[in-house]
């Protein structure tokens, strides 16, 4: 039985070509396209003839990701998401409101294979990329669940790697901002990377207006190689001469995320080379107290320590801001619901499923 496409993948022109296989004219694919993309499942797709609906059912997936666990922060209200895709892999997703509307992160690998001692989502490598359309299918779970809320605000800093699966992800990013899909500007959209040096650069070239976040995490190539071992292949001096490229091409500043990590990279010290590091570069920082990732034993730095390490910052005319600390009580850390999922005897057992398919 040949593999079910997911329609939520495909471009306007594309979804009328496999419309137009089956032997319907273009205006049912404009309708299909648009039920896609406000979250709609077949069976509410009023308007479409009956066989067509069959067939689709047949050969085809409407919505991709389902939301099979919700944990919600008792602290501030974010809210945590497991979604189980068609295979039964699972990625998360985290929603967080803000005065200025919803924002939701989402992931683009099942996995991640970059290795980043902060982060849980690597702990079991990457399963797997995910498709443009899986990722738009969280964003669209995310916006059903909320009903008359909408998501008004995107970030690519869930489980895995974005420029990893450089494709998908630029496809996503085209199709979530189409006037006749979702329609979110690009500019209220941010891509993160750990700093994959080629794909930034090539990023840069897509003309596409959205905000850049590097995760750098270190000053310099000594500090960066405790904790991230991409900075093996990309050395810091390549990726600030990528982001100096970025903002040349772009016009576009750059957001550097700053995990401060107890005993790592904390420190005054730390922050005066960073300052150094980053003087002249139209650029911002967004400081990060971290959730503690047991599965690494590191810890966080207290709320005053971070405020020192601002307050360092910005005397050396570098804007910063301390991210407000969200889902601590959930497993807010990237990764960590998954792996809670899989080391459960439920996950354990479809996991063995899965290999032996």
């Amino acid at each position: 039985m040949p593999e079910r496409i997911t329609l939520l993948d495909l471009y306007p022109d594309e979804l009328a070509q496999d419309i137009k296989k089956r032997g319907y004219p273009p205006f049912r694919a404009k309708q299909l396209f648009g039920w896609l993309h406000k979250g709609a499942r077949f069976d509410e797709m009023t308007n479409l003839p009956n066989a067509l609906l069959r067939d689709l059912k047949e050969s085809a997936i409407d919505q991709s990701a389902e939301i099979v666990e919700t944990q919600v922060s008792y602290v501030d209200g974010t809210e945590k998401y497991l979604f189980s895709l068609p295979d039964n892999n699972r990625v998360e997703g985290v929603l967080m409101r803000y005065k200025h509307g919803a924002t939701v992160c989402i992931s683009t690998q099942v996995g991640c294979r970059m290795g980043c001692a902060f982060c849980a989502s690597t702990l079991e490598g990457c399963v797997r990329n995910l498709t443009a359309g899986e990722m738009l299918s969280q964003v669209l779970a995310v916006n059903r669940l909320l009903g008359d809320g909408r998501i008004s605000n995107i970030v690519l800093m869930g489980s895995g790697e974005p420029l990893d699966n450089y494709d998908e992800v630029v496809r996503f990013l085209r199709l979530v901002s189409l006037p006749e899909g979702m329609g979110i500007s690009p500019r209220h959209i941010s891509v993160s990377t750990c700093g994959l040096v080629p794909e930034m650069r090539r990023l840069a070239e897509e003309k596409l207006p959205i905000t850049l976040s590097v995760s750098l995490h270190a000053p310099s190539d000594e500090v960066r190689l405790q904790i991230m071992p991409i900075a093996k292949r990309y050395p810091i001096e390549d990726v600030m001469a990528a982001c100096r490229y970025w903002v040349e091409t772009t016009g576009r500043r750059v957001i550097f995320e700053y995990a401060l990590i107890d005993g790592i990279n904390a420190d005054l010290l730390h922050a005066r080379a960073l300052a150094k590091l980053l003087r002249g570069l139209q650029c911002h920082v967004n400081l990060i107290p971290l959730n503690d990732v047991p599965e690494r034993n590191l810890r966080g730095v207290s709320r005053l320590k971070a405020e020192r390490f601002q307050k360092a910052l910005e005397e050396l005319h570098i804007s910063t801001t301390i991210r407000r600390e969200m889902g601590d009580d959930i497993q807010g850390a990237c990764g960590q619901l998954r792996r809670s999922y899989l080391n459960s005897p439920d996950g354990e057992q479809e996991e063995r499923l899965e290999d032996s398919r």
